[in-house]
């Protein structure tokens, strides 16, 4: 049997977890793993109800999304909050520059939601709505740029999970996030209209799974947008990008 002096022990211990274990951390923005077999926080694909509506088939192929894009272009991006526009200049990181012009070009960045969205840190977006895409762009990685430019407010740039590991994600800084340079984070562009809708985007939901309350991205590559819509129905989605 445990002394009274013991028992008060292990609940000061135990108090004491709970507090760091409590803690709010502010982790980088990483995509999750290109080629997770199972995700722990998924359920398995055949669990996923598949899309029903036909797919175009340059969504399916990314192996032909191949072109080289211009030193300089637009996009702008129409969303659920209003429009706003970004400038890619391709020097910056070419090959991050190349994928984004080549998903703007293919329709890619349509109904996608703005999935993790942390206020005074960054807004997250670029896993289809789609499974049967997400599937096939899971695994096409391109090599990483050195960062040329600082993730400063408004840069964009594209989410890794390691070495050689960017796919389709990106995310747009709402606050000055250099310590990111380092970490070998490119920005490939910047905000240079509408970075007011850019900050009015849904937050509410703050950090993603299972480090917050927000979506989990293992369940959005496996069930895509009816998982965000049934669960997180006030997030932001972009409509359309458009090259200008």
């Amino acid at each position: 049997m445990l002394s009274l002096r013991t028992i008060h022990a292990l609940c000061a211990a135990l108090a004491v977890a709970a507090l760091v274990s409590g803690c709010e951390t502010k982790p980088e923005p990483t995509a999750q793993p290109p080629v997770p077999a199972a995700p722990q926080s998924a359920q398995p694909a055949t669990a996923a109800t598949p899309a029903k509506a036909p797919v175009s088939p340059q969504l399916l192929e990314p192996e032909k999304a191949t072109q080289k894009a211009p030193d300089k272009f637009k996009a702008k991006f129409t969303t659920t909050k209003g429009d706003f526009t970004v400038e890619v200049t391709r020097d910056w990181a070419p090959n991050g520059a190349d994928r984004f012009y080549n998903l703007v070009k293919i329709g890619y960045f349509t109904d996608i939601a703005f999935f993790r969205a942390v206020d005074g840190f960054m807004v997250q977006f670029g896993i289809h709505g789609d499974p049967r895409v997400s599937t096939a762009w899971r695994s096409a990685q391109i090599p990483d740029d050195p960062p040329k430019e600082s993730n400063k407010r408004g840069y964009l740039t594209f989410a890794t999970s390691g070495p050689n590991s960017r796919t389709t994600q990106l995310f747009i800084n709402y606050g000055d996030n250099a310590r990111l340079d380092s970490m070998g984070f490119a920005p490939i562009g910047k905000v240079i209209e509408g970075m007011d809708v850019v900050d009015s985007l849904y937050k509410g939901y703050g950090e993603g799974a299972p480090r917050g309350a927000g979506p989990d991205q293992g369940r959005i590559q496996f069930q895509g947008n009816a998982y965000l819509r049934e669960q997180f129905p006030k997030l932001d989605y972009i409509k359309s990008v458009t090259l200008l």
